[in-house]
């Protein structure tokens, strides 16, 4: 391990890393075998929070709180 070829990055202090580096010439840290986002749009999956029809619900409750709240105080 002591022998494997150094990571080409530099860090902060201008001073070079001292990992060993993967066949990209980088180590796991400046560079590792991460191939980005996913493909398509997984991450982006839709939970109906944000709806019109939630939205609207949370409004009528909301109203209701404050009805209720008026009648409670008098």
């Amino acid at each position: 391990m002591h022998r494997a070829k150094r990571c080409e990055a530099r860090t902060r202090s201008g001073k070079p890393c001292q990992s060993p580096a993967m066949a990209n010439g980088r180590c796991r840290m400046h560079g590792g075998p991460s191939p980005g986002a996913p493909k398509g749009n997984r991450n982006a999956v839709k939970h109906g929070r944000c709806t019109a029809e939630n939205i609207a619900r949370r409004r009528e409750i909301s109203a209701l709180i404050r009805a209720a709240r008026a009648l409670d105080v008098g």
